[in-house]
């Protein structure tokens, strides 16, 4: 019983924090958006204007509940590390891959080979480092270390993977951070995180008034990645990491083939 009650309240806090924050953030978007309504504005699958400002405030309010005190100091910096990063990339993604056609690891692997560096690249490679910066704070042996930067970086792209019609990733942020709840140690309070974040922002996201974006989902499928890092072993990091990799080759060809058409 002891054991429990002290598990539940940073559940709570980091759920309701990342709420409270996200939604705070979101609020003050839509009224002050930097650098004008224009930037973050976007015509969505069935051509309505959305903005993206749940990205934005997704990527803040998970960020703070994740690095708030009550964490191990190690924890809380990878948190910071992991999802500002992935949100930072994302959001670059969003301003300067605006129009970009080019869908797919591929086509921004061929763009840098002949000396192109497009937003994809910059994202590719910034979560990539970053992920594993975090796994590196989060685990001791150097193959754990690039497992868990596999997890993390591999989660983030999921996410941003399933952001294609509205409340989908938002959705998924909340079916995959589910069974994290039930975990001791720190994957609990990050699991929080990122759903109450995207619960903040899920009606929005259904009413097609906002999306995640690359920030938004980027940031949460980090934060994912950060609590499944921290509630698995070696062996359960081995079986993410190789069914994130599965996913990230099979969304490749998806995006490649949607691009020819």
């Amino acid at each position: 019983m002891t054991v429990a009650g002290d598990r539940v309240p940073g559940r709570i806090r980091a759920l309701t924090g990342a709420a409270g924050a996200t939604r705070a953030a979101y609020e003050v978007l839509r009224r002050r958006p930097p650098g004008g309504a224009g930037r973050w504005e976007r015509t969505n699958y069935a051509g309505r204007t959305v903005h993206l400002h749940a990205g934005l405030a997704a990527a803040t309010g998970t960020a703070l509940a994740a690095a708030a005190p009550g964490l191990p100091a190690g924890a809380r910096g990878a948190a910071a590390l992991a999802v500002l990063a992935a949100g930072g990339c994302g959001a670059y993604d969003d301003v300067y891959g605006a129009g970009d056609p080019r869908r797919g690891f591929r086509a921004h692997l061929s763009a840098l080979r002949h000396g192109e560096v497009t937003s994809g690249a910059v994202k590719l490679f910034g979560i990539g480092a970053a992920g594993l910066a975090a796994g590196a704070l989060l685990t001791a042996r150097p193959v754990d270390k690039v497992l868990a930067g596999v997890v993390i970086a591999g989660s983030a792209h999921l996410v941003n993977l399933l952001d294609v019609r509205p409340g989908r990733a938002a959705g998924a942020v909340l079916a995959i951070g589910a069974p994290g709840l039930l975990r001791r140690g720190p994957a609990g309070p990050l699991s929080a995180a990122p759903m109450g974040a995207a619960a903040a922002v899920l009606a929005d996201d259904l009413g097609e008034r906002t999306m995640l974006g690359d920030c938004g989902a980027h940031a949460l499928g980090a934060a994912l990645g950060l609590a499944i890092v921290t509630g698995n072993g070696r062996t359960g990091l081995a079986v993410h990491a190789a069914g994130l990799i599965a996913a990230a080759v099979a969304g490749d060809r998806v995006s490649r083939v949607a691009a020819a058409f």
